[in-house]
C-alpha cells in the first residue's frame, strides 16, 4: 500500500539543563552543575521584602533557614575547595642549571646501611653557599653649575611678629573651627547611638511580642488538637460503651428464659441441686443449733454466777456501810464529848481568873486603908 503526504514530527520545546562546564556528563548528578539557591533573589535575606519603614522582625524560623542555607553554602565552599586542593599538581624541582645535572642523594635523620651493594662510584657535590647581596650604593648626581652665596639681615626678609598674625588666625580659627565639628559629630553620634538603643528597645520588644504570639499561637493550636484528640477518644469510648450495652441487652434478653428453664428442668427432674443449700440445710444449721444451745447455756450460767456475785458484794457493802456509820457516830460523839470538856475546862479557868482578880481588887483596896 502506497503511502501518502509527508513525514512530521512534532516535539514540544525542553529547556536545556545548565552547565557549569562544558565538558560535564548529560546526566551527571553533581551539585555544581545546578544554579546556587543563593543566587536567586527570592532566597537572598539581603533582599527587604514589605515595608522598609516598618521595623525587620526576624522569626525563629527564618533565622533557622538562614543558618541552614549558610552551612549548606560553606559546605559547598569547602567541597569546591578539597577539590581544586586535589587537582593541583605538587611542585616539582626546577631543571639544573646549565653545566650541573641533578643528583639523588640521602637527607634521611637515620641512616640505613646497605649490604648487598652493587657496582658504585664515588662522585661529590656540593651547593654553592647563599651568599648575601651587597648593598646598593647612594646615587650621587653630578655637580653642574656655580655656586654662590648671599647674606639676609634681620628685617629684610619679614617681621615675624606681624607676618604670624593671619597664619595664627587662621591656625586658630581652624582648630576652633574643627573642634566644633568634631563636638557637633560626637554629638550627632551621641544621638545617633541613643536612637539605635531606643531601636533597639523597640525592636527586641517586638520580637518578644512575635515569640509571644508564635508560643501563644502554638499552645493554642497543641491545645485544640489535644481537645480534638479527647473528644475523639470520648465519642469512640461512647461508640464502644453503646455498641456493649447492646450487645449485653442482647444476651441477656437471649439467655435469661434459657437459663431459668434449664435450671428448672434440672431441679424438678433431681439431676442438679444447690450443694451450697444442701451443705447449710445437712450440716451448717444443726451444727449451729447446737453452738448456740451450748453458747445459750453458758451465757445463763454466767448470768446466774454473775447474780450471785453481785448479790454478795451488796450484802458485804451494807455490812461495811453499818460499820463505817457505826464508827463515824462514834468518832462524832468522841469529838462531842472533847468539845463539852473543853469547854467545861475554860468555864472552870475563867472562874479562877476572875476569882483571882477580886482577890487582888481586895488586896489592893486594904492596902490605901492601912
Amino acid at each position: 500500500m502506497a503511502q501518502t503526504g509527508s513525514y512530521d514530527f512534532a516535539q514540544p520545546p525542553q529547556s536545556v539543563p545548565l552547565k557549569r562546564n562544558a565538558a560535564a556528563a548529560k546526566y551527571r548528578e553533581d551539585e555544581e552543575n545546578f544554579p546556587m539557591a543563593g543566587n536567586n533573589i527570592m532566597f537572598d535575606s539581603r533582599v527587604v521584602r514589605g515595608n522598609t519603614y516598618a521595623a525587620q522582625v526576624v522569626t525563629q524560623e527564618q533565622e533557622r533557614q538562614q543558618q541552614v542555607f549558610q552551612r549548606n553554602d560553606q559546605a559547598r565552599q569547602a567541597r569546591i575547595e578539597n577539590k581544586r586542593m586535589n587537582n593541583q599538581t605538587p611542585p616539582g624541582t626546577p631543571p639544573p642549571v646549565a653545566g650541573r645535572a641533578h643528583m639523588d642523594i640521602q637527607t634521611e635523620t637515620f641512616l640505613e646501611e646497605l649490604t648487598d651493594r652493587p657496582v658504585e662510584h664515588a662522585v661529590e657535590t656540593q651547593t654553592e653557599a647563599f651568599l648575601d647581596r651587597p648593598p646598593s650604593p647612594l646615587f650621587v648626581p653630578a655637580k653642574n653649575g656655580n655656586d654662590a652665596e648671599t647674606q639676609i639681615e634681620a628685617g629684610d626678609l619679614f617681621d615675624f611678629d606681624l607676618e604670624v598674625t593671619p597664619i595664627l588666625d587662621v591656625l586658630v580659627g581652624k582648630t576652633l573651627e574643627v573642634a566644633m565639628l568634631e563636638l557637633m559629630e560626637e554629638e550627632e553620634l551621641a544621638a545617633i547611638r541613643k536612637q539605635q538603643e531606643k531601636f533597639e528597645k523597640m525592636r527586641n520588644a517586638e520580637l518578644s511580642e512575635v515569640q509571644r504570639l508564635e508560643f501563644e499561637a502554638k499552645r493554642k493550636f497543641a491545645e485544640k488538637q489535644r481537645r480534638k484528640k479527647q473528644e475523639r477518644e470520648f465519642k469512640e469510648a461512647q461508640e464502644e460503651l453503646r455498641e456493649k450495652v447492646a450487645a449485653r441487652s442482647f444476651a441477656k434478653g437471649f439467655l435469661s428464659d434459657l437459663h431459668a428453664n434449664v435450671f428448672e428442668e434440672l431441679e424438678g427432674t433431681g439431676h442438679f441441686y444447690d450443694p451450697v443449700r444442701k451443705e447449710v440445710s445437712e450440716t451448717f444449721l444443726p451444727w449451729l443449733m447446737t453452738a448456740v444451745s451450748d453458747n445459750l447455756s453458758s451465757v445463763a450460767v454466767a448470768y446466774a454466777a454473775a447474780d450471785d456475785i453481785i448479790a454478795a458484794s451488796l450484802e458485804e457493802a451494807k455490812k461495811v456501810r453499818a460499820s463505817a456509820i457505826a464508827a463515824q457516830e462514834a468518832e462524832l460523839q468522841r469529838i462531842e464529848d472533847e468539845k463539852a470538856a473543853e469547854v467545861e475546862r475554860l468555864r472552870v479557868l475563867a472562874e479562877e481568873e476572875e476569882a483571882r482578880k477580886k482577890a487582888e481588887e481586895e488586896g489592893e483596896g486594904e492596902e490605901p486603908a492601912a
